[in-house]
């Protein structure tokens, strides 16, 4: 019964002088309640048994929300939303075990303030209109500022993305306001355009017509001038009715434009 004891107490001494780390894992080894320098990395490793706890990190990448806020350059309000996909530096877990405990903790006293922190820096370099129209340098903006603040805490940043992007309701009523103003000044060019093409037309066809009169004084100054006057005379009458006047006066000359009367109208 004594050795049945023994080989019990052996066994689970055994037990507790061994810890297996996983892959995507390290461990921090506290003795006594003092972390011990040296990372635990995927494997077996021999513990103290009884004295000591061991504290495993995930070091697959981790995916957090964070809120932030900040002003702009020309003082417009504005709000944003940053999926940050980090994780933790295996060759500092130790450091991060002592400075600042679990992931939790990483997340909310570290990562969120240092969001909010790298925003402001990157909104105050441009106005709410740039911060929107450039949103890639906004990015690159916040990402470096961000990278280099949670370096030094055993944080490997290896993505962000802008999830939301929001600015006041001033601002947007003042953006709606603008596209309305530069919609009807776009109808206004339009407008004046259109104008100034008619009044183009109008010059061109008075000058069709003014360039149609000289050529036509100038064949009926030339020889030949009355059959011309003759053509448009009966084109006229047909033009009418094709219904020949009552009385028909000729000038002296045979080539003449005969001068055309109503005999009713004379009647009158």
């Amino acid at each position: 019964m004594v050795g049945g004891a023994i080989a019990a107490i052996l066994l689970l001494v055994a037990l507790n002088a061994f810890v297996i780390i996983n892959p995507g894992e390290a461990g921090v080894i506290s003795i006594l309640g003092k972390a011990r320098d040296g990372a635990l990395l995927e494997g077996i490793h021999v513990k103290p048994p009884f004295v000591s706890v061991v504290d495993i990190y995930d070091l697959t990448v981790q995916k957090f929300e964070v809120p932030a806020q900040s002003s702009t350059k020309d003082l417009q309000d504005l709000s944003a939303r940053f999926a940050i996909n980090f994780r933790l530096d295996p060759t500092q877990v130790v450091e991060v075990r002592r400075k600042q405990g679990t992931l939790q903790n990483i997340v909310a006293k570290i990562i969120a303030p240092q969001t909010q922190e790298s925003f402001k820096v990157a909104a105050a370099r441009r106005t709410v209109e740039e911060a929107i129209t450039k949103r890639n340098e906004l990015k690159q903006d916040f990402d470096e500022a961000l990278g280099d603040r949670l370096d030094k805490y055993g944080i490997i940043i290896l993505d962000t993305s802008v999830v939301d992007l929001a600015f006041s309701p001033e601002f947007a009523k003042a953006v709606e306001e603008k596209q309305i103003a530069e919609q009807r000044a776009q109808r206004a060019v339009y407008v004046a355009q259109e104008a100034e093409q008619e009044a183009q037309a109008d010059i061109n066809r008075a000058k069709g017509r003014a360039e149609a009169q000289r050529l036509l004084a100038e064949t009926l100054k030339a020889q030949g001038g009355q059959l011309v006057l003759q053509k448009e005379a009966i084109e006229a009458w047909r033009n009418g009715g094709a219904q020949m006047p009552k009385v028909l006066v000729m000038g002296e000359s045979k080539n003449s434009v005969p001068f055309l009367f109503n005999l009713n109208n004379v009647q009158e």
